[in-house]
């Protein structure tokens, strides 16, 4: 890939200017805006679209590579008080969950280029490790030369006085607080190995105060030092302190640091929490008194259990001090960290749609997405509502090469493109919510500052016969466009970040194809919403089920807790509720905010090989839904389309009334007839059991479902992601466009939404 970009953020005014940042392999590049239309690529359908824009910007641009750098660690910028004359100890609590990463460093005041400094260490034979150096050549390394055990928590400490060194690692087991609990194995893991050395460790260095690395390099222009040695595992309270620190001590360091003289720093993780979980998620605080304050890279775990939790209490903000840890990955990202390329003015008059940025190098094309949203007090009466939570989620995920699962789900060898490939070759670009970090723990922080390759139109996604989520998207635009209506855009961050006031000049709120994370404020949103007499009209299955939350108003990543649902992995005991927030995670049925309550429907099933029709139910040909079916006389409902070839695919949701499908609601359609790829989810099952499958279960459907709500409202669900993949088909004059046109005609007009017999 020759070149590849990302913007400041996914949405703007007209008026306003997005930074781009670039990456190029070659001389120069040209860029240019285009709107995206269509990016379904198949041949059966109407083809790739865009539209180009006239700009003034520049006919090229001088290329450079710009590289991102994974990996979380924390950062302590001044530590001039750590003086080797007088000693140096550094003692910490840890828990190493990879240890066949190799070198790693837990406290550093390192710098690689120089081989100088000081440092606490997990070294290649899994011991821990102190090392010094004096920047002319002198290195010692002094190990304890017992391996440590994966998923226990050891206090570690080094210690250097006058010559003599001193390297601790002991178990700290106890009842809930790691890995094992009874084991004969944790004594012989214990370790205290005294040594001497020559060497004199040089901490006026070029190297900060580290956790979980230590400084590499120092060649990267952009960037400045790059991280080197980083730890996979959970630090809770690290201690630095300009003196010799005796073994009998160091007990002592962790619970009570001050009582010991020369204490230079204290890091107590689970200070930054408060009642409303962590309100700086990238603080961390020095509690010595001296102020060493610093800051975390790349966005480790937080809100996570540490050394002394208890299993009493399972929400961190409610005990915070058995939650002091912070969970290091060496795959964290959180801000690829390039400099801006150029700023693209977005035009005055440029109206409310999708664009991109085409960005063009040699033979190769990437394109940035970006939404334009409508000038305050010139909003049209339809709002597309762009998904982009969702779309982060799924953001480079590598599941296909990663999950021997992956074939099952799509009940075929997945179907992989370049891109697909480039992700899993080149683990740079950050994972999704669907992997895994290398430690085996779950992904629960996803970033939009980066190049989002799967987030590109033409993108197939390997999960989808055809597309999925932001691709599946531009079926509906395409369909929009072409039928001529006029629409506004609008990103969920932009609901979430000021509320449902900015919902209200619409008439009606269309939603993307996969809606699947939503956080209280944009749940609460669409709610206010349809409360005040608007109507939604949800274009997909899915939606509304994953608790998400942003790390602040800028909405750069999100988070997610997952558990007790159809999920890629599983949060750790004690770790199901969200540090952004300290709201409980996993789904929102879960949370008394099942989707039915707002959406009339919830995700049932899910299968990956083909689609189905839709048929219509005694509902479907009442009086009551005349008005949806003018024009129809067919009973079978898109047996076709771009997606699994038919209308109800991929991910289908169900009305039921137990979880709070309304008493009035009309189920106008229904699925049948799936494939034995198709099952039920896994919240619905007590037991696994034969007969949960879609040839036996009558619950592996989509429901097409309609209900009125207050003040002239409604609701309209598709309840199928492979919906909107069939509104184009016969030149867009089929049953499935109709209806659709039938639904948002009706809803997009000025009187109230239909109600009762004959609306």
């Amino acid at each position: 890939m020759k070149i590849i970009g990302y913007a400041d953020r996914f949405s703007a005014f007209p008026g306003d200017a997005l930074d781009v940042l670039v990456s190029c392999d070659a001389e120069s590049y040209r860029a240019d805006v285009v709107q995206l239309i269509h990016g379904d690529t198949n041949p059966d359908g109407p083809g790739f679209k865009i539209r180009e824009i006239e700009t003034d910007l520049p006919d090229s641009y001088e290329g450079r590579v710009q590289r991102i750098y994974t990996g979380s660690f924390a950062v302590v910028e001044r530590a001039d008080d750590l003086r080797s004359e007088d000693g140096i100890t550094f003692v910490a609590m840890v828990c190493p969950t990879r240890l066949a990463s190799g070198v790693q460093a837990i406290m550093s005041k390192w710098h690689q280029p120089t081989e100088s400094g000081f440092g606490l260490y997990i070294n290649e034979e899994r011991c821990i490790e102190l090392r010094l150096g004096d920047g002319d050549g002198g290195v010692s390394r002094h190990s304890t030369d017992k391996p440590l055990l994966e998923g226990i928590w050891y206090l570690v400490a080094g210690a250097y006085r006058n010559g003599k060194v001193e390297v601790t690692q002991l178990p700290y087991v106890t009842r809930t607080n790691g890995r094992f609990a009874i084991a004969s194995s944790f004594d012989s893991t214990t370790a205290r190995a005294e040594d001497t050395t020559s060497v004199v460790p040089r901490l006026h260095n070029e190297a900060p105060l580290q956790f979980a690395a230590h400084v590499g390099k120092d060649t990267d222009e952009l960037i400045g030092q790059i991280p080197g040695a980083l730890f996979n595992g959970k630090i809770d309270s690290p201690r630095a302190y300009a003196a010799w620190v005796p073994f009998d001590d160091l007990h002592t360091a962790i619970a009570d640091p001050a009582s010991l003289p020369r204490l230079v720093g204290a890091w107590d993780f689970e200070n930054e929490i408060t009642k409303r979980g962590l309100d700086e998620p990238r603080r961390i605080s020095d509690t010595s008194g001296n102020e060493l304050h610093g800051r975390t890279v790349n966005m480790p775990t937080r809100g996570v259990t540490g050394y002394n939790w208890l299993a009493d209490e399972q929400n961190f903000i409610h005990a915070p001090e058995q939650y002091g840890a912070i969970h290091f990955h060496e795959d964290d990202l959180d801000d690829a960290r390039w400099k801006v390329d150029f700023t693209l003015p977005i035009a005055d008059d440029l109206p409310s749609a999708l664009y991109a940025v085409r960005l063009r190098a040699e033979n190769d094309t990437d394109y940035v997405p970006f939404y334009v949203r409508p000038k305050k007090g010139e909003e049209k009466k339809i709002l597309f509502l762009a998904p982009t939570a969702s779309y982060m989620a799924y953001a480079n995920d590598h599941v296909a090469l990663d999950v021997p699962l992956a074939q099952l789900m799509t009940a075929r060898v997945p179907v992989l493109q370049e891109a697909n490939i480039t992700l899993s070759r080149e683990r740079e670009f950050g994972l999704s919510t669907y992997d895994h970090h290398s430690d085996g723990s779950g992904v629960a922080h996803s970033s939009r500052l980066r190049p989002i390759l799967n987030m590109r139109p033409g993108f197939r996604h390997w999960l989808s016969p055809s597309l999925w989520q932001f691709n599946a998207d531009l079926h509906l635009i395409d369909w929009m466009i072409e039928l001529g209506y006029d629409f506004d855009v609008m990103t969920d961050f932009d609901l979430h970040r000021e509320g449902p006031s900015t919902l209200e000049a619409y008439n009606v709120v269309i939603t993307g194809t996969h809606p699947e994370y939503y956080s209280a404020k944009m749940l609460d949103g669409l709610h206010e919403y349809t409360e005040q007499g608007g109507r939604l009209m949800y274009m997909g299955a899915n939606g509304f089920y994953w608790v998400t939350n942003y790390d602040g108003d800028e909405g750069d990543v999100i988070e997610v807790r997952k558990g007790h649902g159809n999920n890629a992995w599983k949060a750790a005991a004690g770790e199901y509720h969200l540090s952004f927030s300290g709201e409980y995670g996993s789904l929102w049925r879960h949370r008394g905010r099942a989707p039915q309550r707002l959406f009339g429907v919830g995700f049932g099933s899910e299968g990956f090989d083909v689609s189905e029709p839709y048929y219509r139910t005694p509902d479907g040909y009442s009086s009551e839904a005349s008005w949806m079916f003018e024009g129809i006389e067919d009973e079978v409902l898109g047996d076709f389309g771009l997606v699994g070839d038919g209308a109800a695919g991929l991910e289908l949701d169900i009305c039921d009334a137990s979880l709070g499908t309304p008493p009035e609601t009309l189920v106008v359609a229904a699925s049948a007839a799936h494939t034995d790829a198709y099952a039920e989810v896994t919240e619905e099952l007590f037991f696994n059991t034969a007969g949960t499958t879609g040839t036996h279960n009558p619950r592996v459907r989509g429901d097409i479902v309609y209900f009125p709500t207050a003040n002239g409202g409604g609701v309209w669900s598709v309840s199928s992601i492979a919906y909107c993949g069939s509104l184009s088909h016969n030149q867009y004059d089929n049953n499935i466009s109709r209806l659709t046109k039938n639904v948002l005609d009706r809803f997009a007009a000025d009187g109230p939404a239909p109600y009762g017999a004959g609306s």
